[in-house]
């Protein structure tokens, strides 16, 4: 469903991404690893279309993205959940969700009950200003304002920074549910290699960068791979 070929980022004179490839399929999880400021982030935005790539090509259900922006990536199915949440703080939850709405034509505006399923504290809290909940709480909403768009491809980066054990547990099994239901691709940007090494099917690990290592589940547990997440 997504194929990045070969991607170069800049940021001004500074490069941030250099060749970088990376596929997801739909039902499956595509991990990215690697320390603090290799690039994840950057990959995510060039996907996301929140920053233009310098050479290379992303394409989504085999027709190039080119120079897309945002919104339109939206439209076509592209869910971002960015680090940090993100959240609009005076917005009450509900509100915060149907900001999914946007990309959304008219008659598929409404809230999936999956939603309220996984993540059951948003509906006991629709009334709730979105900056009265705690990080994990509003890391929850993140996912389901996602969700919202009823997108083929998600992208998570971080999911579990700052989190509690508990939520980071309802938000794993989230995204195991999501991979069962077969229709979406997941990419997740993780550090924490335990959580991202029980969803993975497939990973790439960046380095300065560039990809320096990626394979299937099975080649993820080696110690070659920890060796790039170590500080």
């Amino acid at each position: 469903m997504l194929a990045v070929d070969r991607i170069d980022l800049h940021y001004g004179a500074a490069q941030a991404l250099k060749g970088v490839s990376l596929t997801a399929e739909p039902g499956q999880v595509t991990c990215v690893l690697g320390r603090n400021g290799v690039g994840k982030t950057s990959l995510l935005r060039a996907v996301a279309g929140q920053h233009p790539v310098s050479a290379g090509a992303i394409s989504l259900d085999g027709a190039e993205l080119g120079s897309l922006p945002p919104y339109e990536r939206a439209r076509r199915g592209i869910a971002y959940v960015p680090q940090g949440r993100e959240i609009f703080p005076l917005l009450s939850v509900r509100e915060n969700l149907e900001t999914g709405y946007a990309p959304l034509p008219a008659k598929d505006r409404s809230i999936p009950d999956e939603i309220f399923a996984l993540f059951p504290v948003l509906r006991d809290m629709l009334r709730r200003r979105g900056g009265d909940l705690s990080g994990g709480q509003q890391q929850q909403l993140a996912i389901g304002r996602a969700l919202v768009m009823r997108p083929k491809l998600l992208i998570l980066d971080e999911p579990t920074e700052g989190i509690q054990p508990s939520i980071i547990k309802d938000i794993g099994r989230a995204i195991e549910y999501l991979r069962e239901r077969g229709d979406m691709a997941i990419v997740l940007v993780e550090q924490y290699f335990d959580f991202a090494a029980a969803l993975a099917d497939s990973f790439a690990v960046l380095d300065r960068g560039e990809v320096v290592a990626s394979g299937g589940r099975d080649e993820l547990a080696g110690t070659d791979v920890r060796r790039h997440l170590t500080v």
